[in-house]
Order: C-alpha cells, then structure tokens, then sequence
C-alpha cells in the first residue's frame, strides 16, 4: 500500500483528503504544519504529500525546500493542495520542488487524477 502525509493546518480539508485517500487504498499520516511534517518525514518518507502553502510554523514551500534536502527527500511526490492560484505562486512551487499542483476545494476525481499522473495509483 501507497502512504500520503497529508499536511494542513485545517482539520476539515484533513478529513476531506482522509477519507479521499482511503478510498483510493492510501494509509495515510496528517501534520498541522511544515515542522511536524518534517519530522515525519524524518520517521519514514511517504510515497506522496498532499501540502497546503498557508500554515503557521512553516509555510509549505518552507517545507518542501527543506524536504527535498533531506536524506531520500526526492522521493516523495508533493502536491501542493492551496488556494493559491496565481501563476506566479504555482511557478514557485514547481521550482521548491513539487511536482503537481491542485486548488481547494478539490475533489475525489481531482485527486485520483493527479495521483494517477504521478503513477502512484496502482491499476
């Protein structure tokens, strides 16, 4: 089974993804912020991370630019889950190192899509 550390500082999108992820056979971790989720991290990389960018402690891009400098750090596939939607700010995410991007609210069909293209759904 794939895991996703789904990072949020809102318990209600926590939930949402939760339940989303489970449906699509994920063991899933949660952490309020960046820092915490680096420490899990630390503990066992996940297959993918479903990041917010607006959180307190850290901020998303904080996190994946640290993340990615980590001991196996490259290998999870991050997507950034924000309401963020400026061209300029899906650029910068891209280049701290994630690799896909998605708006809230998003949707089952939505993840399962983004999932997919990562090839992190298996048929």
């Amino acid at each position: 089974m794939k895991t996703c550390l789904i990072v949020d500082d809102s318990t209600v999108v926590r939930m949402v993804a939760r339940r989303i992820l489970g449906e699509l056979k994920f063991v899933t971790r949660e952490a309020v912020n960046g820092a915490e989720a680096l420490e899990s991290c630390a503990r066992s990389m996940p297959d993918a991370i479903l990041l917010d960018w607006n959180m307190p402690v850290m901020t998303g891009i904080e996190f994946i630019e640290m993340l990615r400098c980590m001991s196996g750090g490259n290998v999870p596939r991050v997507l950034f889950c924000t309401t963020e939607n400026e061209v300029g700010r899906i650029r910068q995410a891209l280049d701290a190192g994630a690799d896909e991007y998605i708006m809230k609210p998003f949707d089952s069909e939505i993840l399962h899509t983004k999932l997919d293209q990562l090839g992190l759904i298996d048929a």
